[in-house]
């Protein structure tokens, strides 16, 4: 993420989630101008980004060249670290204790060589290695090294007051839109204003489809956050995020540590809804039940439930993936961000610094 020379350009961005600030930042530092706008606080603590932590990972062994572009990711994710937070110990947001991934036994091989043709650093590990977490019967685990847990709202906070000293940004807090020209990337904001860029990226999480038309099908996420006996926290303190565990392999969690809680949850916890904002019950016992009954940790029952918390995203309507979208000349929206729009947002970002390059104003949009 080097420093750009060409002349500035008017970027904005709509949206001051994970994508949105990261955006802004790889703008900013390619020499362009940028105006931010969100409807809330800059960082939102609303927003579907706000959170204790996210994974990042890359492997997906049914998609080599998907594993290669999210392996840049990790990169991408260490030079920001640098830039928004220095290079002290203990003052970053990337702990790199690693990804486990359990599988069936004899896929394992597999999985282990598209990693190698991917020019990632794995290792096959044992269950009874990590007693602490469950895997299928017959699973074996592979260990994804350069790997871990993005502290999120630590990310967000590091961006935003990053954006806000430099003087090529414009934060603008409070500010929601009311909607977007495509064809002229013009934005309207709800008071009557306007912001004019060369290049507008909405980025609104779940609520961009109430800004443009993208077809996408929104999920919502129940997530349980759990405090870890005491002789236990300092094993969770270097335990590897993990993925594919539990009693029926569709569980996940995010460790404790650095100040965070441990975080589970499972795809049986994830529904389909219409509206981020619906008036769906706010109690969560059904999925929190449904969660902690997953069989996802050893003694689950020792464990101190501390929070509850749902997230929301949206996926493609009809890949069911993630994506950027052209929607005009110098409009892109990231309707889609699948569940891993957090970890993948650096190279969102690549793709808008490259459309505003004289020689790539254009450029394809990827899936993510």
């Amino acid at each position: 993420m080097g420093t750009g020379t060409r002349s500035a350009r008017r970027v904005v961005v709509v949206g001051a989630g994970v994508t949105g600030l990261v955006t802004a930042v790889a703008c900013v530092l390619a020499g362009h101008q940028v105006t931010v706008l969100d409807r809330g606080a800059i960082p939102h603590p609303g927003s579907s980004s706000f959170d204790q932590h996210r994974a990042i990972r890359a492997l997906d062994p049914d998609d080599l060249p998907g594993t290669r572009r999210a392996a840049l990711a990790h990169q991408r994710w260490l030079e920001l670290e640098t830039l928004l937070c220095g290079s002290h110990p203990g003052v970053g947001f990337y702990r790199r204790v690693g990804v486990l991934t359990g599988w069936p036994g004899g896929q394992v091989e597999r999985v282990a060589q598209v990693a190698a043709d991917a020019g990632l650093s794995v290792k096959l590990v044992e269950p009874d290695e990590v007693g602490q977490i469950r895997f299928p019967a017959g699973a074996r685990a592979v260990l994804e090294l350069d790997a871990g847990v993005l502290l999120a709202d630590r990310v967000l906070w590091a961006a935003a007051r990053w954006l806000a000293r430099h003087p090529a940004a414009r934060l603008r807090a409070w500010s929601p839109v009311a909607s977007v020209d495509t064809d002229r990337a013009r934005v309207v904001l709800a008071d009557g204003g306007c912001e004019q860029g060369d290049l507008v990226l909405v980025a609104g999480g779940p609520w961009t489809g109430s800004l443009v038309d993208v077809p996408t099908v929104l999920h919502r996420q129940t997530m349980v956050y759990l405090r870890p006996p005491a002789d236990l926290v300092r094993w969770w303190d270097t335990a590897p995020s993990a993925g594919r565990v539990g009693a029926d392999g569709r569980a996940w969690l995010l460790p404790s540590g650095a100040g965070t809680l441990l975080k589970v949850s499972t795809d049986a916890a994830c529904r389909v809804v219409a509206d981020p904002d619906d008036d769906e019950p706010a109690d969560e016992r059904h999925w929190v039940d449904r969660i902690l009954a997953a069989g996802i940790l050893t003694g689950t029952d020792r464990y101190t439930v501390a929070a509850v918390k749902r997230c929301h995203y949206a996926v493609d309507a009809t890949t069911g993936g993630a994506h950027l979208v052209r929607l005009g000349p110098a409009v892109y929206a990231r309707a889609a961000s699948g569940g891993d729009g957090f970890r993948t947002a650096p190279l969102v970002a690549d793709r808008i610094v490259a459309a505003l390059r004289p020689t790539d104003r254009h450029p394809s949009p990827d899936i993510f």
